[in-house]
């Protein structure tokens, strides 16, 4: 073979090799992708003595990657139509992740039909929205960005912005070890920050848990022991989430104008019926029930030593010692009930920067 030839072939057999031997730039410095970094819930020792463990499904594994990822979509305004809201727009981290608007309002000026939730603990939790329509966190976090009421956005057009964003796909790849960005990724990385999202420092806290004797007044003391007792609000806020899993009907009306779970199930008894919400950091969510009709926990309290419905239809069972007469709150007692909710406020939790906008 002439000597060109030759060379001309080593040259092309080099350049096959560089290319074939390239590293994508994608891809961080070494040979290979180890992997993102597994996030372990930093949480308070009695919590593994006192609660189950938390819902981590096993194709969504917490990662620091997949948290960090998940934080800045939480905040991430293209996610709406319009570029006005993201998730924390209705889920403001000084309302413990909740809106103090009765009813939050879309993009178009739409104005929802039920109070934004508050997002603590729901680690733990196995239903979700007030109706309990999503049974995961990234079922739930599917649904908002398609609201007509809500963001009114598609998840192609989603996708798309991201996939062009200057910095997404990179935090894909560093999640999830990959740049190509589709709804499931940006869900699954949604609902690993929400699970971070967890409140178990408050003064009860300290008081009930930790020994401390000192951190709780008379008032506050006494309080809690109408709650653990005479005020049976133990029956359906069960420590230490102050919540359980169930849809209840409360008593609120005599007739239901909002269906509830029954509107999503279609089965009768269940109407009327909604998710009982956590009380931790009850004093900064306001208002309260499902369409905010209490703005201050007086008024929720006054409620439950007065008004409740008893004749409503599907009251829950749960209210049976309202039902027999068994719950007589004097003025004295309401008050330090609500001396009591208010030390299930975790300040740590509404103002750790950990949680905040990253953008």
């Amino acid at each position: 073979m002439p000597q060109p030839k030759k060379t001309l072939l080593a040259l092309a057999l080099l350049l096959v090799v560089a290319i074939a031997c390239r590293r994508d730039p994608a891809w961080p410095p070494g040979d290979h992708w180890s992997g993102p970094t597994p996030y372990t819930m930093q949480l308070p020792a009695w919590v593994h003595d006192s609660l189950y463990p938390p819902h981590l499904p096993g194709n969504n594994p917490m990662t620091v990657e997949g948290v960090e990822l998940g934080r800045r979509l939480f905040h991430e305004k293209a996610l709406s139509d319009n570029h006005t809201m993201s998730c924390a727009s209705c889920h403001l981290q000084a309302n413990a992740f909740s809106d103090p608007l009765t009813f939050s309002v879309g993009t178009d000026g739409s104005v929802g039909t039920r109070n934004a939730m508050a997002v603590i603990n729901l680690a733990w939790d196995e239903h979700f929205f007030w109706d309990g329509r999503a049974h995961s966190l990234e079922h739930q976090a599917f649904l908002p960005v398609t609201d007509p009421a809500e963001m009114r956005n598609t998840w192609p057009e989603v996708e798309a912005r991201l996939r062009v964003h200057p910095e997404y796909p990179e935090l894909f790849r560093k999640a999830f070890g990959t740049a190509d960005i589709d709804s499931v990724r940006i869900v699954q990385a949604i609902a690993q920050f929400e699970r971070t999202l967890v409140s178990f420092n408050s003064r009860f806290d300290r008081f009930y848990y930790g020994g401390d004797s000192l951190v709780m007044t008379e008032a506050e003391q006494r309080g809690m022991e109408v709650f653990f007792r005479t005020g049976h609000c133990i029956d359906c806020h069960k420590p230490p989430l102050f919540a359980d899993h169930g849809l209840r009907n409360n008593g609120l009306d005599l007739v239901h104008t909002d269906p509830g779970m029954g509107g999503v199930t279609g089965i009768s008894w269940q109407i009327g019926a909604f998710k009982t919400p956590t009380l931790r950091n009850i004093a900064y969510t306001a208002p309260y029930m499902h369409d905010g009709r209490f703005a201050t926990l007086e008024e929720v309290v006054h409620f439950y030593a007065e008004d409740v419905q008893l004749a409503s239809p599907n009251l829950d069972n749960h209210m049976f010692p309202w039902v027999e007469g068994l719950v007589n709150l004097s003025m004295q007692d309401r008050a330090d009930l609500v001396a009591f909710l208010h030390t299930l406020t975790d300040m740590s939790f509404l103002l750790d920067p950990a949680h905040s906008d990253p953008h």
